[in-house]
């Protein structure tokens, strides 16, 4: 049996070879996101070992106290304590912030946290071993900078060029004074590093005379857990906490591998549908070889082998071709491996140097998925081979499925749909529904792949009148397509599945876009939203020169402020409570806005719910700075993703704050959002690449261009399951052009010329395509919605956007699949010798 099986697959490698691909492309997908995560994962953590290489022991900040004003802080005394314990060779104080950089053409360098300030803290010998010189010297004084050689020679600048920066919205123009080279994992990983000296450091990004960390160098002889303890005898009682540096580098081997974790599941999530719609066309392949082997098998069942033996020989077959298809889906998967790390590079987001990594479980990995989802698909075919009776075998009156196996099918079809729709309609009206949600939609998806062959003729038939225009071969390709209901349920279900996430992902993003711009138009009345890159915090200066410009009517930066209220943590949103009616548009249950600037508060609904609170109320609360004043509740309004929680007075919070800084400024203009009015505001902020000054347009554009780059992203990844789908269709139909030989044959005697065969399977892929994507699109559009009704609970302004030019493009996608997919089958049943054909079995 053994070499039966192998012989059969040497036999049909052509007929295999489809399944081969689909196999192999679902394995590559697998082993492609393995090595590309374990690539990046150990390049990041090789990465943190050598940022901690000189950290022996960490002094870190460790949140302090209990109450909003006692903030943990290490100071110049901590280091100076720390740098003298026994075992210390040396200590060194970091600090660290954000430090917009603009290249020789005014733009920003990089985006967000990733461009980063430190500062330079030279030791003994006058230099700082972090940050080896290439080129220059280090800065001094607040007018000098350096930079990280990368970023550097990216943006063209040499020592003795003016760099335009920002820290928090002013711009600085200091003297670049030296290029260093650097093993800090932030520029590893892409992002910028630009040094100053201590003094000025500690200034723009932290505080005078104050540190982030400090890292300690151990003497020669000196264990890392010998000096942790030296060093925790000289730490303050609260508020600073030492760390091993090989605790550190693990601790943050530990957070990458995590944050890997959410990214390699996500991928082998889309892998593992590529693969799930495999399995349709390796049931199809196997189903088709084994009706063709019919006789054959029920040969060897007469001559003494058993069912278990037929249906082994069928598993073997199976098992060598995923084999085949496993291995090399796994040098392909190590090739994409290594692509997606150079498109990672050639967009920016560059990773650390390493080695391409193909770990043991990768390999193993790779194997079982493809030979086990080869095996299992291959399982069901040989099953039923095995059960035929061998006298009926070779009779060949086995073929037509019995009138039980439909109403069984039929019935179980029919209850999981109905679960699932049960299921699903359910998940809309919970709280948290997202399990039954996601329980329902598997249950519909398997509910609707059972009964598609029931399905499949009245749908199908509904194409008749528009295939009638085509004549002979139009009919004939509308019985053909129902011919077979199973394997046309099978072909049809493998685009059906990706359509179905394809069309649901659009209608989800398409629905949320639609309510984020909303929120953001119904919400906002102000003409301008200024804030920095990243979101990182603003100079008060901004508000100030804005405030100050005869365009500007109306303006209120606003501020977040840690407090305590009834003994829990609270989050407070300082406005300018005389202009913030006149820059928002809040829906009040009750009270407004008018006691605001008078040190009232105003709280969102959930917030006032949650606490008790109604117009009048009056609430203690504990500021960051630790003092205490009652404030008195003046409004309660129903809150959105803009504007929530609790917002008071910058006059009542700005008191209380050390160090105020804004999140972002609200203007109001005279002449409204105009170029012009614009460019003037961008002017007065001295044209920092840093600032972003956005009207509800550029808010608007902003959320499109993020909703269509994610459902691009999504697009891509899903189009590997299309992609396999496409070669379901051609197996299908060049494997159903074989079984057809004879008939073609016949239709060719009588006829039937060459055009009209290749019209005749054109015609049939496309009815088969166009079926599987009706039936994607029409659930996709229902888990659309499903999705939408529990989305809507968090986000009032969701509204359903039903995206009909999108679903159209599907449906012609579909179409074109069809269309493709025919051309070789179509070729070969034209190019079918009729005398050949006719006596063919």
């Amino acid at each position: 049996m053994l070499r039966t099986a192998l012989r059969n697959v040497l036999a049909h490698k052509a007929r295999l070879l489809m399944t081969v691909l689909a196999v192999m492309l679902g394995v590559a997908f697998v082993s492609g996101t393995l090595v590309f995560t374990s690539t990046i994962s150990d390049a990041l953590r090789s990465s943190a070992r050598e940022g901690y290489a000189d950290v022996d022991v960490a002094i870190q900040p460790n949140g302090g106290g209990s109450g909003p004003g006692d903030r943990p802080a290490l100071d110049q005394k901590l280091l100076d304590k720390a740098a003298h314990v026994p075992g210390a060779a040396s200590a060194t104080g970091t600090v660290t912030g954000f430090t917009a950089i603009a290249d020789r053409h005014g733009k920003l360098i990089g985006t967000g946290f990733a461009t980063r300030g430190g500062n330079y803290y030279p030791g003994a010998d006058g230099k700082d071993a972090r940050y080896p010189m290439r080129d220059g010297a280090a800065p001094h004084g607040a007018a000098q900078i350096a930079l990280d050689a990368r970023t550097a020679d990216e943006a063209g600048y040499k020592v003795g060029d003016t760099v335009r920066i920002s820290f928090d919205g002013t711009v600085h123009e200091p003297r670049l004074t030296g290029i260093f080279t650097t093993t800090d994992g932030n520029v590893s990983a892409g992002g910028s590093l630009a040094l100053f000296d201590n003094a000025t450091a500690q200034k723009q990004l932290l505080a005078p005379g104050k540190y982030n960390e400090i890292h300690v160098k151990a003497a020669p002889g000196t264990s890392q857990s010998a000096l942790e303890s030296q060093i925790r005898k000289v730490l303050p009682a609260k508020g600073a906490e030492a760390t091993t540096g090989r605790q550190l580098a693990d601790d943050e081997a530990e957070q990458i591998a995590k944050s890997m974790e959410s990214m390699q599941t996500g991928l082998l999530g889309f892998a593992g549908i590529a693969l799930f719609v495999g399995i349709f066309l390796i049931a199809n392949t196997f189903t088709m070889l084994v009706s063709q082997r019919t006789k054959e098998l029920a040969l060897l069942r007469a001559v003494g082998a058993s069912r278990r033996q037929v249906t082994r020989s069928v598993l073997i077959e199976a098992f060598v071709v995923g084999a085949a298809a496993a291995v090399t889906g796994l040098v392909a998967g190590i090739g994409i491996g290594a692509a997606m790390r150079a498109l990672m590079n050639s967009t920016g987001a560059i990773v650390p140097d390493g080695p391409l990594v193909v770990d043991v479980p990768t390999v193993v990995t790779s194997l079982v998925v493809g030979i086990g989802v080869t095996v299992l698909a291959a399982w069901l075919p040989g099953r039923r081979a095995a059960k035929i009776p061998p006298v009926a075998a070779m009779n060949s009156v086995h073929a037509t499925a019995t009138t039980k196996s439909l109403v069984v099918r039929n019935t179980l079809g029919a209850l999981l749909a109905g679960a699932g729709v049960a299921a699903v309609l359910a998940a809309t009206g919970m709280s948290d529904g997202k399990a039954v949600l996601g329980l329902g939609a598997v249950l519909l998806l398997i509910g609707v792949f059972v009964l598609t062959p029931l399905l499949s003729r009245p749908l199908i038939a509904l194409a008749g009148p528009l295939l009638r225009a085509f004549g002979i071969a139009g009919k004939l390709a509308r019985q053909n397509a129902v011919r077979n209901p199973r394997r046309t349920a099978a072909t049809a279900s493998a685009l059906m599945v990706g359509l179905t996430l394809i069309t649901g992902l659009t209608v989800i993003g398409n629905s949320v876009q639609k309510g984020i711009d909303k929120m953001a138009v119904d919400s906002l009345k102000a003409d301008y939203v200024v804030s920095m890159a990243g979101l990182t915090p603003l100079s008060p200066e901004v508000a100030q020169k804005l405030g100050s410009l005869d365009e500007v009517t109306a303006i209120s930066p606003m501020r977040s402020s840690e407090a305590e209220i009834g003994g829990h943590t609270a989050y407070l949103t300082g406005v300018n409570g005389k202009d913030f009616g006149k820059l928002t548009r809040l829906d009040f249950t009750s009270g407004s806005l008018g006691d605001l600037a008078a040190g009232g508060i105003v709280a969102d609904e959930g917030t006032a719910k949650e606490k008790g609170w109604k117009v009048g109320t009056r609430v203690p609360v504990t500021f960051e700075d630790g003092k205490k004043e009652t404030l008195t509740v003046s409004g309660v309004y129903r809150g959105n993703e803009m504007i929530h929680q609790i917002v008071v007075d910058n006059g009542v919070l700005g008191g209380h704050q050390k160090n105020a800084t804004d999140l972002q400024v609200m203007v109001k203009t005279k002449d409204g959002a105009t170029d012009a009015t614009k460019q003037t505001l961008i002017d007065a902020l001295g044209k920092n690449p840093a600032l972003t000054v956005e009207d509800k347009k550029d808010v608007s554009d902003g959320i499109s261009q993020s909703v269509n780059l994610l459902l691009n992203m999504l697009y891509a990844l899903l189009a590997m399951a299309v992609i396999v789908a496409v070669l379901g269709v051609v197996n299908t139909l060049a494997m159903s052009v074989f079984e057809r030989s004879q008939e073609i044959g016949m239709l060719r005697a009588i006829g039937l010329d060459r055009t009209g065969v290749k019209r005749m399977v054109r015609l049939e892929s496309l009815v088969i395509s166009l079926f599987g994507g009706v039936l994607g699109i029409g659930l996709g559009v229902f888990f659309g919605w499903a999705a939408g009704e529990l989305i809507s609970a968090s986000l009032n302004t969701y509204e359903l956007v039903l995206p009909w030019g999108r679903m159209g493009i599907f449906l012609a996608l579909a179409a074109l699949v069809g269309v493709v997919a025919a051309l070789w089958p179509a070729r070969r049943a034209a190019k079918l010798n009729m005398l050949t054909a006719l006596k063919a079995e």
